[in-house]
């Protein structure tokens, strides 16, 4: 029997992050939530590699240092609690790899979510981070208003973006509805 692949927009975005880092990487854990993804970046760099992680919920910050402790894994990463959008202010080096998981803290108050506002700061930002061969990840969940308005931007800004200067895919469950998350695989080009 086949391995099941095909399972969600999560699982495509943590395929991309296996492949994309290695012993040394940097890269940037956009919205920490509960730390799962924060830890598996920190993971991924290994000792000698790097994460930076934002959240602007406090419980987010405390639940992933607690994780990351666990783990034995704190001193590879950066926890802020501050908005993604001041990314390019406090992140001091060129990316690897930036990770968004929108919407709102698992298990946490569902009326705060991530906003357009800071995500299309956050994700301009963090493209013009990226070193070149470096990626961002984004999903998005547009099953809620403010969701609907992030997918929107995220497809008319990756669609907009020169293909001589990064190439943008977009995971979508065709069968899924359109409320079905979306998994957003953006690569800048080695020569750009």
């Amino acid at each position: 029997m086949s391995e099941y692949i095909l399972r969600s927009a999560r699982y495509v975005a943590r395929e991309y992050m296996e492949k994309m880092l290695r012993e040394g990487s940097i890269a940037v854990d956009a919205t920490m939530g509960n730390g799962h993804d924060t830890e598996a970046l920190a993971q991924l760099v290994g000792p000698s590699g790097h994460v930076y992680a934002f959240d602007v919920q406090e419980a987010a910050v405390q639940a992933t240092g607690e994780r990351l402790a666990q783990a034995g894994l704190k001193d590879r990463v950066t926890l802020f609690h501050a908005s993604h959008a001041r990314m390019k202010e406090l992140v001091p080096c060129a990316l690897d790899l930036v990770v968004f998981n929108l919407g709102w803290l698992p298990g946490g108050d569902k009326t705060v979510t991530t906003l357009l506002s800071s995500t299309e700061e956050a994700v301009r930002q963090a493209l013009s981070l990226l070193r070149p061969g470096g990626m961002a990840l984004v999903c998005c969940y547009p099953g809620h208003p403010e969701g609907r308005r992030e997918l929107l931007f995220l497809e008319e800004l990756f669609s907009s973006l020169p293909p001589q200067q990064f190439n943008c895919l977009e995971h979508n469950f065709l069968n899924a509805g359109q409320d079905a998350p979306r998994c957003f695989a953006v690569q800048k080009q080695l020569n750009a």
